[in-house]
């Protein structure tokens, strides 16, 4: 069976795993106190030219997510988010869950307009009754977005000033931010995020890691005792040196950059693939994930070989699915989905 369902669908990249077997009777420190998570941590913050950035490691997104967001925030507070994005719809109500509400707001493919961020933060201050509602106190951005968009360096900076003049933090969710970086369509780098946000995270689960994230704060904001409240969350890992280990290797040579590229251009032979074929676009996405309209009778034909995602329901006879490259697919798999789409139209 092809799959192209997602991309953390595969184990870890080869010089990850190889690593990880050189070192493996190591002994280490527990707790993200060794060697590795430090060496992994100084080229984060070289690649973010941010010197002064914390670096903190976790297993997971979802965990990422409610932990930062939850230590950021007071008890009274909720975060702004865009109505598609991950903390609102797929992460089970997981910031809810720490007691901040999602105050969502409609999004643009994805994206947060600066436009309807400030007036979201407006009608609040201007409500005569905003002390008997929850307190926007976060803006929480995807990049890329769910919806595999990108936003650009001039939307980033106008979402950033609005923030600034609200005082509250900005922070971006980068599960995917390997694809993001190294699309052809954008205008951002690392070093921008970590200048206009207040805190990001670098995805390593979806980007060549068997799991992990690497949260940066950039501003000298990290909130006091984090390790603490990581282990009062549950999300404290014994073994840190485990994740250390894998963003050390990600982050030597270029090799989170390298994979992601190859990741995208792959994507990008997927979107020509279908627009030879006539195919529509539910949206037109830049990074590794790709979105297709398909007929319901064609899509339940290919699902017989190949693996992709359902995304929402055109109408009663037309499906959006999503296919998505990893840094582990190979350019057969794009040249097989083809041949047996091609069998199926037939």
């Amino acid at each position: 069976m092809l799959s192209l369902e997602s991309d953390y669908t595969k184990g870890a990249h080869k010089k990850i795993l190889e690593r990880l077997c050189e070192i493996n009777m190591e002994p280490q420190p527990g707790y993200g106190s060794d060697m590795y998570c430090e060496q992994a941590g100084e080229k984060i913050k070289a690649a973010c030219g941010c010197h002064d950035a914390d670096v903190f490691f976790m297993t997971g997104g979802t965990q990422t997510n409610a932990l930062i967001i939850d230590s950021m925030t007071e008890p009274y507070e909720g975060v702004v988010a865009a109505d598609s994005g991950h903390v609102s719809v797929h992460e089970a109500g997981a910031v809810e869950f720490t007691g901040h509400k999602v105050l969502t707001i409609p999004g643009n493919c994805g994206k947060i307009q600066a436009d309807r961020l400030r007036n979201c933060l407006e009608d609040f201050w201007k409500d005569e009754n905003h002390e008997h509602m929850v307190f926007p106190g976060m803006v929480y951005l995807s990049h890329p977005t769910e919806f595999g968009t990108l936003y650009s360096l001039k939307e980033l900076e106008e979402i950033s000033g609005i923030c600034r003049e609200y005082q509250i933090p900005l922070y971006l969710d980068g599960a995917r931010l390997g694809y993001g970086l190294m699309s052809q369509d954008t205008n951002v780098s690392l070093e921008d995020i970590a200048r206009l946000c207040d805190v990001f995270y670098i995805g390593g689960t979806k980007v060549g890691a068997l799991f992990g994230e690497a949260a940066v704060f950039t501003k000298k904001n990290t909130p006091k005792h984090f390790v603490t409240r990581i282990k009062q969350h549950g999300a404290l890992l014994a073994k840190g040196w485990l994740t250390g280990v894998q963003f050390d290797v990600l982050f030597t040579d270029g090799l989170y950059f390298e994979i992601s590229k190859k990741a995208v251009n792959l994507a990008q032979k997927i979107k020509e693939g279908f627009a030879q074929r006539g195919y529509e676009f539910f949206i037109d996405s830049p990074t590794n994930q790709q979105f297709i309209v398909l007929e319901n009778g064609e899509m339940e034909q290919l699902r017989k070989k190949v693996r992709f995602s359902f995304w929402e329901k055109i109408d009663d006879s037309h499906t959006a699915v999503r296919f998505a490259t990893s840094w582990a697919t190979k350019e057969s798999e794009i040249r097989e989905l083809f041949k047996i789409l091609d069998e199926v139209r037939s």
